[in-house]
């Protein structure tokens, strides 16, 4: 038996050791026994403060044995409130095993599902997860099951093709003659993993403000194929006001317009925005266009990613990558109820609304009547229903005393371009003037093309504010003709 010390040293051995895998089923199954001594109970309180972020990691991870061994953590472990927070993220998974267990912990520990209620399902009054909709987003924005209670709008689904002129395709070799290349083919471009033969390469890259960025990226076969989809298909289709990222004539400056001198400025980030759109949603917003289920199948294969794990387990259902030319494109439309439904409940309490990719940001001209947590709880609630998670730790409220960026601009009083970074790009021209291009390349990462930089930033300030720009666009041409 353990006395407390002992356990105290165990538990804290195991919740700070680093690089291993079967970390928390350990725990998990130091917690496993009802009949356990108090001193477990001084224990689990003890330990959950510091496997907070591996449950986190784990909950992230691509791996569903790694989301179930956070969930029995949540359930054997945390108190109810941390649980909640962890749970609801895949509470809604799209792996049925994960799915289940979450809400087993959920009903387990009492938690009820903080979404707002979807009015197309009843839901009976004992649900585990209180009187919301237990399904939501679970199989894609544009359910196509047989449900009896969703009521399909059948002549909708008829003329989706014909209003947005989209190609007409029966079957897998209509599709394959759309793209170009022969129906085999298409089934070895669906391959998972990156190994020989498969449709993908994956490399990280650094993030702007630390740690790594995971890319899927097509082979360039296959990035053709999708580049046809995208032309043929999904470029035809309208977006919804809000959405300004990954949108031609919509950019940062769009985005960041409506909120220019706000009395407040809520800025929300979403987590994992391509992967939390998985396969299933990918094929529903096909059917939802009027494809059937063949086709449907088909381009929601070809458009997302199943990542193979080193035990050889492939992930299910795949994922939109980054880096696929199509997933900026897909995201954006099957986020296009979750656009209206912000917009609407912003429209409410008299805010503006844009999302910029998973950037979504509020602004209230004057200084709102209505409580800020309780507003905040309607759009978490939304977001969490239509697919989506909040990133906690990035949610930002700025006050007009205070400087208010949107996408990385500027709106106090008018959209610009932060005044640090001008003056950092002017401080720059000036010793590229005095001591030559090559005294400010270093600033750079290496092998980083310092001309192209130059020349994009000032194109980037142009597009922001056109006088300063001018300026910066002539500095920088007679920087790069005397070179």
């Amino acid at each position: 038996m353990h006395t407390l010390v002992d356990l105290l040293i165990e538990l804290k051995t195991l919740a700070t050791a680093t690089g291993d895998a079967n970390q928390l089923a350990r725990i998990n199954e130091l917690f496993s026994n009802p009949r356990a001594p108090a001193e477990f109970q001084v224990g689990r309180h003890f330990v959950a403060r510091l496997l907070v972020p591996q449950a986190e990691a784990a909950m992230a991870s691509f791996d569903p044995a790694d989301r179930l061994s956070a969930i029995e953590t949540c359930r054997t472990v945390f108190p109810r409130s941390i649980a909640a927070r962890l749970l609801r993220r895949v509470i809604k998974d799209p792996d049925p095993k994960v799915r289940s267990s979450a809400k087993r912990a959920a009903s387990a520990l009492r938690l009820d599902d903080v979404a707002p209620p979807d009015i197309r399902y009843r839901v009976e009054r004992d649900s585990p997860l209180g009187r919301h909709n237990p399904t939501g987003w679970a199989f894609g924005i544009f359910p196509t099951d047989d449900h009896p209670q969703r009521k399909t709008k059948q002549a909708t689904r008829q003329t989706a093709l014909d209003a947005h002129q989209l190609p007409k395709l029966a079957n897998v070799a209509a599709v394959a003659q759309l793209v170009g290349i022969d129906p085999d083919a298409l089934v070895r471009m669906m391959r998972p993993g990156t190994e020989a033969g498969s449709g993908y390469v994956e490399f990280e890259i650094p993030k702007a403000k630390g740690g790594t960025r995971r890319i899927a990226a097509p082979r360039t076969p296959l990035r053709k194929v999708q580049r046809k989809i995208l032309d043929d298909i999904l470029a035809k289709l309208p977006l919804h006001d809000a959405c300004h990222g990954f949108v031609v004539d919509r950019s940062t400056v769009t985005n960041a317009t409506p909120h220019a001198r706000a009395a407040l400025v809520i800025k929300i980030d979403l987590k994992d925005f391509f992967p939390t759109v998985h396969y299933r949603r990918v094929k529903g917003l096909f059917q939802h266009l009027g494809y059937n289920e063949e086709v449907s199948a088909t381009l929601a294969g070809l458009t997302t990613y199943r990542p193979k794990l080193p035990n050889g387990h492939v992930v299910w259902p795949g994922v939109l990558p980054q880096g696929a030319p199509t997933s900026p494109a897909l995201a954006n439309l099957v986020s296009r109820r979750l656009d209206q439904r912000l917009s609407k409940l912003a429209e409410k309490y008299g805010a503006s609304y844009t999302r910029y990719a998973d950037d979504l940001t509020f602004s209230f001209k004057t200084q709102p009547e209505l409580r800020i947590g309780r507003f905040l709880w309607w759009v978490d609630g939304i977001c969490q229903q239509e697919g989506f998670s909040e990133r906690a730790d990035k949610r930002r409220i700025l006050r007009a005393k205070h400087q208010q960026r949107v996408t990385g601009l500027v709106v106090n009083q008018k959209v610009n371009v932060p005044r640090e970074d001008r003056r950092r790009f002017r401080a720059i021209l000036h010793n590229c003037a005095k001591h030559g291009l090559e005294s400010q390349a270093g600033s750079l990462p290496p092998g980083a093309d310092f001309k192209a930089y130059l020349a994009g930033y000032a194109a980037y300030v142009h597009m922001v504010d056109p006088k300063l720009g001018k300026q910066y666009l002539a500095q920088v041409a007679a920087l790069i003709g005397k070179d």
